[in-house]
């Protein structure tokens, strides 16, 4: 089982066997917050701290039979005893989050971790109704509000998918467009349809421009950065100078969102196609938008 899953497990079971979805998360994340190496990351959503993974593994606790089908995190006796099997530090942790919450659920813990982590709260839907106007000032200072065009790049390699969403978020992109060929990914939250819902739930528009992108039977053979840049010289002379439409159609899509991204999977521009998909617009005759690679 993965480790992430028996911290899941084991806070659930501290907090004998069920918890509601909402305090779920909130004492997942409290439990994260302080651990050196986290188990779990999460984004800004409507009540506060959200991991995606979070969800994607309590269904798959559910198929194991570790949890039950149901709308609260509750385990079965199969997840008996997994707490003893954490690491001593995470025990620890563990026992510190019941120590300080057990008595403090509900609103009370929404309330003391928006106090203690504002950004988390700056999507919520219930931040005015808890935090008094003081307090959610220091909320609203958080959210981005720059709105000046500019262009990014960005890859997801070595990165959660929260980690990832928390770099648009920071930098305030409206729209991601997607220019891999093919959209499919064996890292959870990465595939077409993941990467989209999880962007539409926290602000992001997304597109895919297949179009874009460089088949995936030319990556195969790319050890080294020199292999990289024979393929991009390919990628520069044979599919860009086909796709210059395509290319007008990001420049349009900037000046309709105004902050727009373009992903891969690699985390360096420099190893990934969309560093050449950028330069190519920087060329355009009519281009001034400054360029960012996350």
């Amino acid at each position: 089982m993965y480790y992430r899953r028996k911290v899941l497990l084991s806070l659930i079971e501290a907090f004998g066997g069920q918890l509601q979805n909402t305090d779920f998360q909130k004492l997942l994340f409290a439990i994260s917050a302080k651990q050196a190496s986290k188990t779990y990351h999460f984004v800004p959503y409507k009540f506060g701290s959200y991991s995606f993974q979070s969800i994607a593994d309590k269904s798959a606790l559910i198929k194991y039979g570790y949890l039950e089908e149901n709308e609260k995190w509750r385990t079965t006796k199969k997840a008996k005893g997994i707490l003893n099997t954490l690491k001593p530090e995470d025990k620890l942790v563990l026992r510190e989050i019941k120590t300080t919450y057990e008595k403090n659920l509900g609103k009370n813990l929404v309330r003391s971790l928006y106090l203690q982590f504002p950004y988390y709260a700056i999507k919520s839907e219930i931040a005015a109704t808890i935090l008094t106007a003081d307090e959610l000032k220091k909320v609203e200072a958080l959210i981005p509000t720059d709105l000046s065009p500019r262009f990014f790049t960005i890859g997801y390699e070595g990165i959660s998918l929260e980690e990832y969403l928390n770099k648009l978020i920071n930098s305030n992109v409206r729209l991601l467009c997607d220019v891999r060929k093919n959209a499919l990914s064996q890292k959870f939250g990465f595939s077409k349809n993941q990467l989209s819902t999880a962007c539409k739930k926290v602000g992001i528009a997304y597109i895919h421009i297949p179009e874009l992108g460089i088949p995936s039977d030319q990556r195969q053979t790319l050890s080294s950065q020199s292999d990289y840049e024979k393929l991009f010289d390919y990628y520069d002379a044979n599919i860009l100078p086909a796709r210059v439409d395509y290319l007008a159609t990001i420049q349009k899509l900037i000046s309709e969102h105004k902050r727009v991204a373009i992903t891969c999977f690699e985390a360096c521009e420099k190893q990934c196609h969309r560093g050449r998909v950028a330069k190519a617009l920087s060329a355009l005759p009519d281009w001034n938008i400054p360029i960012t690679h996350l």
